[in-house]
């Protein structure tokens, strides 16, 4: 059940009511296909700090939302520390009943709780009174917080399963859809809770050797509906938890124009074969200071001019500094961004998960109809993931993503090294559909620039290596065909022949 979405259609109960709960966190009633079916229990588990209580508090704040009641069971927190956990996410917990079960007594352990007789007559006093109050109340959905609590009552394996089941049947005949947290305190590899919830959701919280922890979810089980497996991102921000379902390119498309696209400039444009094909994807790749991003700014500014939106995502430098540049190779961009038509995002590696990334470049394409993007770099996006194996396939999914969007994307690779041997920290050349490489190489005692089309899947380029100079006037020059240097590409050229080389625009 944990392939790619399958349409579904929205049951319904006996009762009239819709077959699923909204869970109310953004997001992930989309991985769950419409949220959890009702009157069944379900287990949430992850360990402390990665955001059970919220996420539990969250799920009752939504069915109040729809008129349906709301009891929280507490056996680890008190209702005051909900009552500020609530408080630090603006909410309000009136409406909703907070239940505190567990006294100094019972944590007792020379307090023997039975909670269930072997012959499943006599009950213990706990699970007494939560159906008492749950019978007083009748709550539609319900929050058991927490199972570690409920391990330490039973003393052993068999009487604490006993404990869960007697649970599970009473809920299931009250209608009710619960929700049991555990901080994961149990033995390793004991899944017994996993058996007999219907569903389970993990949450996760990864430690960084820099920058902020990580928190991601999974999907383990969920009986009788299709969800989206795999990792999940999410983060925990006033106003609660946020989740960003996994990228999966195949589940999006849209219709568009083909054809292509000036940079803006006319010789750029014959090199490239006639400019930037609409859905398609170009790697800029060069070392540092060669113009990569100049050359991404005179593209997005042809974008504008055009009547595109654009969005720019900025890894390495400040929107300040971008739009100083911009402005002092003749690219002023500021009404476009006064206007909305571009919008530049400081994005932190640091800070962001690649979930989260995705999401912003998916609202950017889908809610503000951009049409056109720059990731400028990939190198510090690279410092976000966990390994380059992981890497490739986000991007793999993003980039197909866009291209199916019909989005004109640049992607921005800097170089280690000057001249000589120069490397990447990442080949990303078979996810590109088109490459422009930039080289520095010595002429009559001058460093000049090289670039050059090696890669284009869509039109037919030029294989010639051009003089590329950035100009005050005109953003940058592309001149004639470097046909008398040899050596360019490896950064250690000679001359043998009479080429021209582009003079330094000083106006």
């Amino acid at each position: 059940m944990d392939q790619q979405r399958h349409h579904l259609t929205p049951d319904r109960t006996s009762d009239s009511r819709p077959n699923r709960s909204a869970t109310g966190i953004t997001g992930l009633d989309t991985i769950l296909g419409g949220g959890l079916t009702r009157d069944r229990l379900y287990l949430v588990e992850g360990t402390p700090g990665t955001g059970k209580t919220t996420f539990g508090l969250q799920f009752l704040l939504e069915g109040l939302a729809h008129g349906e009641a709301g009891l929280y069971i507490t056996l680890s927190e008190t209702a005051v520390e909900l009552h500020a956990v609530a408080a630090s996410h603006g909410w309000s917990l009136d409406g909703l009943s907070l239940y505190e079960l567990i006294d100094d007594e019972d944590l007792n352990p020379d307090f023997q709780q039975s909670i269930l007789h072997p012959s499943e007559v006599e009950l213990g006093e706990t699970v007494k009174s939560v159906m008492a109050r749950v019978d007083e109340l009748k709550p539609v959905r319900v929050i058991f917080d927490s199972l570690s609590e409920m391990r330490l009552l039973a003393h052993n394996p068999l009487r604490y399963r006993r404990q869960i089941l007697a649970l599970k049947r009473f809920f299931s005949t009250r209608k009710c859809t619960v929700l049991m947290l555990d901080d994961r305190t149990a033995e390793v590899g004991d899944l017994q809770l996993h058996s007999i919830a219907h569903g389970v959701i993990s949450l996760e919280q990864l430690a960084q050797d820099f920058g902020t922890e990580r928190r991601r979810l999974r999907v383990i089980k969920m009986r009788g509906i299709s969800f989206t497996g795999g990792y999940h991102d999410f983060v925990l921000e006033t106003g609660g938890m946020r989740v960003f379902p996994r990228l999966i390119a195949a589940e999006h498309f849209s219709e568009f124009e083909d054809g292509l696209s000036s940079t803006g400039v006319p010789a750029l444009d014959t090199l490239m074969g006639g400019g930037l094909a609409r859905g398609t994807n170009t790697l800029l790749s060069g070392p540092s200071g060669a113009g990569k991003t100049t050359t991404a700014l005179r593209c997005t500014l042809a974008a504008l001019q055009r009547g595109e939106r654009a969005a720019y995502y900025l890894f390495d430098e400040g929107r300040g500094t971008l739009r100083s540049r911009a402005l002092s190779l003749g690219m002023d961009i500021s009404q476009y961004i006064e206007d909305g038509s571009l919008t530049l995002h400081q994005i932190n590696p640091a800070e962001m998960s690649p979930g989260e990334f995705a999401a912003t470049i998916r609202r950017a394409v889908e809610n503000e109809g951009r049409t056109f993007a720059v990731i400028d770099s990939l190198n510090a996006y690279l410092q976000a993931m966990p390994g380059e194996k992981y890497l490739l396939l986000q991007m793999h999914e993003l980039l197909t993503y866009l291209s199916q969007q019909g989005v004109t994307t640049l992607l921005v690779l800097g170089q280690h090294g000057l001249v000589g041997e120069i490397r990447s920290d990442v080949d990303l050349s078979y996810l590109s559909d088109s490459i422009l490489m930039f080289r520095f190489f010595e002429a009559h005692g001058d460093i000049a620039t090289a670039i050059s089309v090696v890669k284009s899947r869509t039109n037919h380029h030029m294989r010639t290596i051009h003089e590329f100079r950035l100009s005050p006037r005109s953003g940058l020059q592309v001149g004639e065909a470097l046909q008398d240097f040899e050596g360019i590409m490896s950064g250690l050229p000679t001359y043998r022949g009479k080429t021209p080389v582009l003079k330094h625009d000083a106006s």
